[in-house]
């Protein structure tokens, strides 16, 4: 399942959309919704396939070395700290990321020759060789050379990208989601976790991500403009015209969030929405989409058109 945060940023991408008139019926936003959803989930396991590619290419090439006709004693007994990286082989190795890729026909045949010469980039960089002249690195320092690894020669690596942009008109928004995914994943990645790790963001039913994303996006337009009237009354100075488009529509996921999901805390729809806006908005959106959200929560709660249930939610 996709992070809620990330469910978020889909709906917000299609009710922008909507906003700017760019499709011609709301029910067909709604299915490139849930299709872009999908999107991100196999872009998610496409990325999370590199690292074991990766790590093959560097098996060959070490057993090309050893069979050189004046081979090395290097050639002949290499560094394997690439190799056998704890959070590399995991993954490589993960047979529920196999499993899922096969379901999905997802794989890189096809485009194969790719692996060979960024392994050899990689090998000349200065990271790599860093980390392979480490005698005993410590997990922290594994995670933050695989996280490193995964920013800087995979998720912006323009031979990838090609290949992407190659397969879907789309690939840069929903990359740019599912590496945000995979990169978060390795961030918090624990040193006795296991493999299934790599599959944490697609462990829930697709159904409760689907129904999620899709009354957000509906009742947002259902509340349009109702909010967008309560928005305007409470930005002081500043006219509905005048407010960036952004940020309006966050304001509206937020009140409308706020409003039909009884088990979210008010305090999270907050805060998620203002992290979206410091991606998606201008720089002084975080304070001002604040403070008009604040004063707007206070009213709904005191009138009940914000109702939570649930222990520990009735004042959040």
């Amino acid at each position: 399942m996709l992070n809620r945060r990330y469910l978020r940023i889909k709906a917000y991408q299609a009710l922008y959309a909507y906003s700017q008139g760019e499709h011609s019926s709301t029910a067909g936003l709604e299915k490139e919704l849930i299709q872009g959803i999908t999107r991100v989930h196999d872009l998610y396991l496409q990325l999370m396939l590199v690292f074991g590619e990766l790590r093959h290419a560097a098996e060959l090439r070490m057993e090309d070395r050893k069979k050189k006709h004046l081979a090395t004693a290097e050639d002949l007994n290499p560094n394997r700290a690439f190799i056998d990286h704890p959070i590399l082989l995991a993954i490589a190795t993960s047979e529920r990321l196999r499993i899922e890729c096969e379901k999905r026909r997802l794989s890189w045949v096809g485009s194969m020759e790719v692996f060979p010469s960024a392994q050899r980039q990689l090998e000349e960089s200065t990271e790599y060789k860093e980390y392979l002249a480490l005698e005993s690195p410590s997990f922290e320092k594994s995670r933050a050379f695989i996280v490193q690894l995964f920013d800087e020669r995979i998720a912006n690596s323009e031979t990838i990208q090609d290949i992407f942009e190659g397969r879907s008109i789309y690939w840069l928004e929903d990359l740019d989601l599912a590496a945000s995914m995979v990169k978060r994943v390795l961030e918090q990645w624990k040193q006795n976790g296991g493999a299934d790790q790599c599959m944490e963001p697609l462990t829930h039913e697709p159904a409760e991500e689907r129904t999620f994303v899709t009354d957000l996006f509906r009742q947002c337009i259902a509340f349009d403009a109702e909010h967008e009237a309560l928005i305007a009354a409470k930005a002081s100075n500043w006219d509905a015209e005048r407010i960036a488009t952004s940020d309006m529509i966050l304001m509206k996921m937020a009140l409308t969030e706020a409003r039909i999901f009884e088990q979210i805390p008010v305090k999270v729809t907050l805060n998620e929405y203002i992290e979206i806006a410091k991606a998606y908005s201008t720089p002084k959106s975080k304070t001002f989409i604040n403070g008009v959200l604040d004063k707007l929560f206070a009213e709904f709660k005191a009138d009940g058109r914000i109702r939570k249930v649930g222990r520990g939610l009735l004042e959040s």
